[in-house]
């Protein structure tokens, strides 16, 4: 029995066992859609994900075998995933746990890498030779077990409290995908690369994104908690000077992704939580990028809630609570992006300034209306154009578009406690 729980169709898990009550929700969120107004994600055709799924495509899962199974490969066919308990990605095919030492091949050992390619010896050349190929033959085996490819007409559901662990979801050319009721946490990265910088410090990269959006049209996002619980950064040594980072965004949204709706989620104690566009040069994505993100809940996060370039990304009724000591920014106004931000409430402490909240790079306007900043309301625009024109030029308000699709908008301090009450995973109502 244990094993056809793995992965069952809906209808003969019914007929074979319940699952526990914990396990359960309120009601059967599978098969709900998008609303038709609820931001770009409903533009033209809507997302629906795999609510035309037949009882065939619909799988109860419970490990990572399961999981893989139940994703077929990133096909289109219409399905249904929904999730119970908790999935650890870093398993073997009989469900072992595998960690970073189990991955490791071709002679790869950290204490070598870091002797390798010490800057003060090796230079600002990019790291090559046999430490960075091991690294690299160990990354791929890692990745072999960790990366999920999500195809179009899916969706994913977590049943009560489920929690996919050390997994990076990703959504790749695929449209119509949905993803509600789910904690991602700890997309942990056993093997990052050194990038040298001839005009700086340099810097450690890491591969996976918790849930990554590439080349993904309609996709909704809704009632997910992602976070790095079980391994911070901060509690990460520094090596070369530079914190060995182990993650990388929590959600990115990029390659020309389109039409997409983030919704009553939680992003936490993370460094560079949200990238929309992840290029200046990506001339393609003009004209794409366009992103919905209302009542979500950025708490602990060092930068970009989001860090946007080209695409026009609406903003609402969102809560900010900043607690890092090494705190950078929320807003990040990269090259041609339209950024209209409505009614988000902010609160930080005491050395963290309304003017620190917005950073600009090549950027030239945003819409911010509606602020509150520690209970306070505030010009946002204005506060960074007088604070910061000494090193980044001034903004416009002229975004050059007005939001249509979206819900009902409230004010920041009445969305700023519906936030603090519901959003997140297993608090759909």
């Amino acid at each position: 029995m244990t094993r056809l729980r793995h992965l069952l169709p809906a209808a003969a898990l019914a007929g074979l066992f319940c699952l526990p009550a914990h396990a359960g929700t309120a009601r059967d969120i599978s098969r709900d859609v998008l609303a038709a107004d609820d931001g770009w994600a409903a533009y033209g055709t809507g997302t629906t994900g795999g609510a035309a799924a037949d009882d065939a495509h619909v799988y109860t899962v419970t490990d990572r075998a399961g999981l893989v199974r139940a994703l077929d490969g990133g096909s289109d066919t219409p399905k249904i995933i929904k999730i119970a308990g908790t999935i650890d990605a870093n398993t073997d095919d009989l469900g072992r746990h595998l960690d970073c030492a189990d991955y490791a091949t071709g002679g790869y050992r950290l204490k070598e890498y870091l002797a390798a390619y010490d800057p003060r010896t090796w230079g600002s050349a990019k790291p090559s030779g046999p430490q960075e190929e091991a690294r690299q033959a160990s990354a791929a085996r890692q990745a072999e077990r960790v990366q999920f490819t999500v195809g179009s007409n899916t969706t994913i559901v977590g049943l009560g409290r489920a929690v996919l662990k050390g997994a990076s979801l990703q959504v790749r050319n695929a449209d119509n995908v949905i993803v509600r009721n789910l904690e991602l946490r700890d997309a942990y990265d056993c093997f990052p690369v050194w990038q040298p910088n001839t005009g700086g410090l340099g810097d450690w990269k890491t591969a996976y994104d918790t849930l990554w959006l590439t080349g993904a049209t309609h996709v909704w996002v809704d009632h997910v908690t992602a976070s790095d619980e079980g391994h911070p950064d901060a509690g990460e040594p520094a090596y070369f000077a530079r914190n060995y980072l182990r993650h990388d965004g929590l959600l990115d949204i990029t390659d020309g992704s389109d039409l997409i709706t983030v919704s009553w989620s939680r992003f936490a104690g993370h460094d560079k939580a949200m990238l929309i566009g992840n290029s200046d040069t990506a001339a393609g994505d003009r004209g794409r990028l366009r992103v919905t993100l209302h009542h979500n809940q950025f708490e602990s996060v060092v930068q970009r809630a989001p860090r946007v370039r080209f695409g026009r990304v609406h903003l609402y009724d969102n809560r900010y609570v900043v607690t890092a000591d090494d705190y950078r920014y929320s807003l990040g106004v990269s090259t041609e992006s339209a950024v209209y931000a409505e009614n988000n409430a902010f609160h930080t402490p005491a050395h963290v300034e309304a003017a620190d909240l917005v950073k600009s790079w090549n950027g030239s306007a945003l819409h911010a209306s509606g602020t509150l900043f520690n209970g306070y309301p505030v010009d946002l625009l204005a506060l960074h154009n007088a604070y910061n024109s000494g090193s980044e030029r001034d903004l416009t308000a002229d975004v050059g578009w007005t939001p249509v699709l979206h819900g009902r908008i409230d004010s920041a301090a009445v969305a700023d406690r519906a936030v603090a009450r519901g959003a997140g995973a297993g608090r759909i109502t």
